[in-house]
């Protein structure tokens, strides 16, 4: 019953035959004939076919709702089985903002992966993944202003934004002395998370300064910020990690040092009902002990 139920929740959640199939790796005949047998099963029709889109019945959204909650408690027994064997087991999913899981959470799952290998892992990478989707992950890997979120938040590690430019733009421009001084250069913006990208707010002790930019250049991919930062093309606040190699090979400079912008640390967010889930805190523990005490791209 169990796989009837993980079936009809991965269907209801893809919400087509077709999507549902690609997620399962299988036809959309074969979605189609998978369905009928278990309405044929328990004696319900679960989806109502007369509507070009998917709609569940009365009793497929009950199916839906209570089959979620059964599944959910019998991975928990699971997890809890598995955690006195001592092995780390299931499914764990994972997401994270594409710069920061390509170069440092591809990595070290592999490497998990590797002291584990029973376990099976999927990462999500998105610009921006959303807190409204969190729950769809075992853990969120989530980068700056945090919001009000009803997960568990474990901090991963500091992580600074800086001012940066090329030796090239500098020589070409000057170099800004004070946060006003901003306002007359060209400068580049990173669109994520919602924030107003065109408001840079410093601080230096007590003293802050509000400089409004109007960016010539905008993309919502860190690594084409940074290209156009290192060609020339104008100034960005971009995160420690991001910039940490191109700072320390002298193709950026990092600008008004005495100055400091708000950090945006990273943190892993873990929804409730998952906290206690043995491979999600190995997980946890795991890349912990890489970014602590010192993450690797601190200057």
């Amino acid at each position: 019953m169990l796989d009837d139920l993980r079936f009809f929740h991965v269907l209801v959640k893809a919400g087509s035959m077709v999507a549902a199939a690609r997620e399962l790796n299988v036809s959309p005949p074969a979605i189609t004939q998978r369905l009928q047998q278990i309405e044929s099963r328990y004696g319900v029709r679960l989806l109502d076919r007369s509507t070009r889109r998917m709609q569940l019945t009365d009793e497929g959204e009950l199916l839906n709702e209570k089959g979620a909650l059964i599944c959910a408690e019998a991975d928990a027994l699971l997890d809890l089985l598995a955690a006195r064997s001592g092995k780390v087991t299931g499914h764990l999913r994972v997401s994270a903002p594409f710069g920061f899981g390509r170069r440092y959470l591809a990595p070290l799952i592999a490497e998990f992966h590797t002291r584990h290998p029973a376990l099976k892992i999927s990462l999500s990478l998105a610009d921006s993944p959303s807190l409204h989707e969190a729950g769809a992950a075992d853990v969120m890997f989530h980068i700056g202003e945090l919001h009000d979120s009803s997960m568990v938040r474990y901090t991963i590690a500091p992580n600074n934004r800086l001012l940066c430019a090329s030796p090239q733009y500098l020589q070409r421009r000057g170099t800004p002395l004070a946060p006003e001084d901003l306002a007359g250069h060209e400068c580049i913006t990173l669109r994520e998370n919602n924030e107003d990208v065109g408001l840079w707010k410093f601080t230096r002790g007590k003293a802050s300064r509000h400089v409004r930019i109007d960016p010539a250049l905008v993309s919502n991919d860190g690594e084409v910020v940074c290209l156009w930062a290192m060609r020339g093309r104008g100034i960005i606040v971009r995160s420690e990690w991001d910039v940490a190699d191109a700072l320390r090979s002298g193709q950026l400079a990092h600008l008004l040092p005495e100055w400091k912008l708000a950090p945006a640390d990273i943190v892993a967010l873990v929804p409730q009902r998952k906290g206690t889930s043995a491979r999600v805190k190995a997980f946890i523990t795991f890349v912990n002990g890489h970014f602590s005490p010192r993450p690797p791209w601190r200057i």
